[in-house]
């Protein structure tokens, strides 16, 4: 192939080769597009993921995430409502949800999380401002809804409030992403969430606060303390009380036997008696023989004892 024929195949190749590269582009999962045309945005954004056409060299894409993206708040040192100076950090989601309005307002993520400083912290420095350093700390008054809100102490001790909160720190965060969201449309992004990541107390509040914190804790854990003890004497009183009846049925019921055993015992006797006098009471000395000699027993008798009686009889009959 002669050379004159060649060049210009090659030159029409390279041609459409470029053409062709800024022809097309690709939107990624994840990905939204906003096309523009010497430097203004042309259609709507593109959304939908796949192999796009665009004119070549005159229009340029801006590709912006369509998945949610983080914000971390910068360490803020704020006074509360009863002047108490804490750390607050804060940190939020967001989303873009309308690129062409971000490109317009924004063009970059960077100038996005820059107004989202302004915005955030701005806003959570208000809200958290106009509250009291229990509500940005507490979220509940479950320890006040289970039990009274002043602890019944001993006689003659004084009896603190315990503070109940009105808004809590889940309804102060709820606060500021409302508040934040009202000036956000115009950008095209959208707060998913805002989020009160830690607070810390300066230096100079930090030691009177945990002092505060566990003061209040030891309380409401002397009157848990307190109603156990209670309790448990009550169970003991019970516990006492039941046993003293047990064994007073037990003594009334062995009283009942042995009596009744008593009673035939001496019916037994009686019959015997009646039966044979002489050989009863004959019977009666030899237990009191048995009962009364062992082998360190030593008996001085007169010889008119009546202990002596059947022993005198018994030598009587073996002469």
């Amino acid at each position: 192939m002669k050379l004159s024929i060649l060049i210009p195949i090659i030159v029409v190749t390279l041609l459409i080769v470029v053409l062709s590269s800024g022809m097309f582009y690709i939107v990624e999962e994840g990905e939204q597009v906003v096309i523009t045309e010497f430097g203004r945005p042309v259609g709507e954004p593109i959304v939908e993921a796949g192999l796009k056409i665009k004119t070549p060299f005159i229009q340029q894409v801006h590709s912006f995430e369509k998945r949610i993206l983080e914000w971390e708040g910068s360490r803020n040192q704020i006074p509360t409502k009863d002047k108490r100076f804490i750390w607050l950090d804060t940190t939020a989601r967001w989303r873009i949800v309308d690129a062409l309005k971000y490109y317009q307002a924004l063009g970059t993520e960077v100038q996005a999380q820059s107004r989202l400083d302004d915005i955030i912290d701005s806003a959570a420095r208000d809200l958290v401002t106009a509250q009291l350093l229990i509500e940005a700390v507490r979220n509940s008054n479950a320890v006040l809804e289970r039990k009274p809100e002043t602890l019944e102490e001993e006689a003659g001790q004084s009896t603190e409030k315990l503070e109940a909160i009105s808004i809590g720190r889940e309804k102060i965060t709820q606060m500021i992403h409302a508040k934040a969201q009202e000036s956000l449309p115009r950008f095209g992004i959208e707060l998913v969430d805002v989020q009160i990541k830690r607070i810390n107390y300066v230096e100079e509040v930090r030691e009177k606060v945990f002092t505060r914190m566990i003061s209040e804790r030891q309380r409401i854990s002397e009157k848990y303390k307190s109603e156990g003890e209670g309790e448990a004497a009550d169970i003991m009183g019970q516990k006492q009380k039941e046993l003293e009846r047990i064994q007073s049925e037990a003594y009334k019921q062995a009283e009942q036997i042995r009596g009744a055993a008593d009673a035939q015992a001496i019916q037994i006797y009686a019959e015997a008696h009646g039966k044979d006098p002489e050989f009863f009471a004959f019977l009666q000395t030899l237990e009191t023989y048995r009962k009364t000699n062992n082998a360190s027993t030593k008996l001085i008798l007169s010889t008119d004892s009546e202990l002596y009686k059947y022993l005198k009889d018994s030598q009587a009959i073996r002469r």
